[in-house]
This record gives C-alpha cells, sequence and structure tokens, in this order.
C-alpha cells in the first residue's frame, strides 16, 4: 500500500501509526496534470528538507515534539489509472479515519484531495471545506474527464452540496465557474480577508482544509505546475493560520508544489513550513 522507497519522516513526525493522534502521508500522483507535471515527487522533496526547520512555531506558538504525529510514508499509486489512483488514496484515508485519528496529506496534484474529502463526509456528514488556491478548480470537466485537478472542488460539490465550500484567494478560472460559485460555494477572489468572519460561522462544524500552494504569489512559490501571478504573501498565510488556530478542523492536505520549477529550492522550503503548520494545527484541536 506504501511505496518502499520513502525512509524518512517528516520533522517532528516520528511516532507510531498506533500513537499518532494525526497520520500524514504522502499522495505522489499528477496524472490529470493539464500544464506542468512534476507534483508526483513533492512528498520525497520535502521530507528530507523539512529538517531545515525547527519543530516549533512561534507563529502558533506550538511544537511537534509536544503532540502524537505519525508520518506513514507515500501511498503507492498507479500511474496512468485515476480511479485506481484514488481508491489507493482512499483506502489508507479510511484506514486512517477509522482508527479516529486525522490525515494529513501531501499531494500530489489538486485531485488527491477527493478520496479523504469522501471518506471524511461519510464520517461527518456536517463537514465543511476550506480552500485556498489561485484557481476555482469548479469546472463540471476537463476536456471531457469529471476527475481532474481542475474539477476536484466541483467533484467535492457533488459529495456536499451547496454552501458548504468556502473558496478564498481565487484569481482564475473560467467566466461559467465564477458564475456558477454565486449560488452553489462561498467564492471570495483575490484575498482572504473575509476568512475570520467566515470561520465565526462555522464555529464548532468539522472542517477540511485544502491548501493549494498556488495560492501563494509565484514571487514566493514559483515551483507548481500551473504558476498564477497576483497571489497572496507568505505572511498572508500565516495570519490565516492563526484564524484556524481556533477551528474544528478534522482533517487537511497541502498539495501542488512541483520541487524541480524551483531549482532554489525555496519553494520546497515554503511547503515545508506550511506543512509544519497545518500539522500543528490538526494536532492541537
Amino acid at each position: 500500500m506504501f511505496n518502499t522507497y520513502t525512509n524518512q519522516q517528516f520533522i517532528g513526525c516520528d511516532k507510531p501509526f498506533e500513537e499518532g493522534k494525526v497520520v500524514l502521508f504522502g499522495a505522489p500522483f499528477d496524472g490529470t496534470t493539464s500544464y506542468r507535471p512534476g507534483t508526483r515527487f513533492a512528498p520525497t522533496a520535502i521530507r528530507p528538507d523539512s529538517y531545515g526547520l525547527e519543530t516549533y512555531s512561534p507563529y502558533l506558538d506550538l511544537d511537534l515534539e509536544d503532540f502524537l504525529i505519525s508520518d506513514i510514508g507515500d501511498v503507492d499509486v498507479p500511474f496512468g489509472n485515476p480511479p485506481k489512483a484514488l481508491a489507493a488514496i482512499k483506502a489508507v484515508a479510511a484506514e486512517i479515519v477509522s482508527h479516529g485519528k486525522k490525515p494529513l496529506m501531501i499531494g500530489g496534484e489538486h485531485l488527491v484531495s477527493l478520496p479523504v474529502i469522501e471518506t471524511l463526509a461519510h464520517h461527518y456528514p456536517d463537514l465543511h471545506i476550506i480552500h485556498l488556491d489561485a484557481h476555482t478548480d469548479l469546472r463540471d470537466d476537463y476536456l471531457g474527464e469529471k476527475l481532474s485537478h481542475a474539477t476536484v472542488l466541483r467533484r467535492a460539490w457533488d459529495i456536499l452540496g451547496d454552501h458548504r465550500i468556502f473558496q478564498f484567494g481565487i484569481r482564475s478560472g473560467m467566466k461559467q465557474e465564477f458564475e456558477w460559485a454565486k449560488t452553489h460555494t462561498y467564492l471570495h477572489p483575490f484575498d482572504t480577508v473575509t476568512l475570520k468572519e467566515t470561520m465565526q460561522s462555522l464555529k464548532g462544524k468539522p472542517i477540511y482544509f485544502t491548501l493549494d500552494l498556488d495560492v501563494l504569489d509565484p514571487s514566493i512559490f514559483s515551483g507548481t505546475g500551473t504558476p498564477e501571478p497576483g497571489g497572496i504573501t507568505m505572511k498572508e498565510l500565516l495570519e490565516v493560520f492563526i484564524i484556524l488556530k481556533e477551528a474544528h478542523l478534522i482533517g487537511a492536505d497541502v498539495v501542488e508544489l512541483a520541487p524541480h520549477y524551483d531549482a532554489s529550492g525555496v519553494s520546497t522550503a515554503v511547503a515545508c513550513k506550511v506543512i509544519r503548520e497545518i500539522a500543528l494545527l490538526l494536532a492541537n484541536c
């Protein structure tokens, strides 16, 4: 079920699966990428680079060493067959959730979020999604394909229905997607300034947090398949994490790092810090 080449865990996430409250795993799949591939390499790039971090977050005043977090490696996904790849991810997510643990997935392209959302929606009928991204991801199909990184939030809507998906930072998509969102999701374009107000309305509700790293401006995060100028800053993203500290988070993912497009390694370092903060948010609530 897991790739055997994964022999290093994310910093501070070395507890056995049986003990872990939060379970981190990789989903190295980019089989529907529409522009530049390479997100399949993100999990194995992130783990060794995480040792450039401290386990302590001064933003959240929390330390990974104080929590029970397990990194169980990467899902062994079959390339060239999205339904089978998603089924493999779903089996791992279901195993994690069935033991009362919270999944934290490292993508991979954004489509890998779908099986985790499906799993959690079964356990939490009132599930809501907080979605940060440069792109709407609300197409009903992409070049005739229903399963795509460009359709993942539309497929999540198929599961959850209206007014359960809250989107922030969006600055790219078809006009039809923006129009469709007006009656089916809450879409706040360009920034995250209404997130605090949104979280007050969702107080106590189970929330899945899906973060496409291309919500960040390419000047900060260039290592992605579809860079989109005009994104938020790292400081703004860190403020999002502080707001989410009071949220009832039951799972999360971080997707769309394609490390080879940023030879400096800065994008991978950004992804590592983001994962540390989200792991702490999940473990602390």
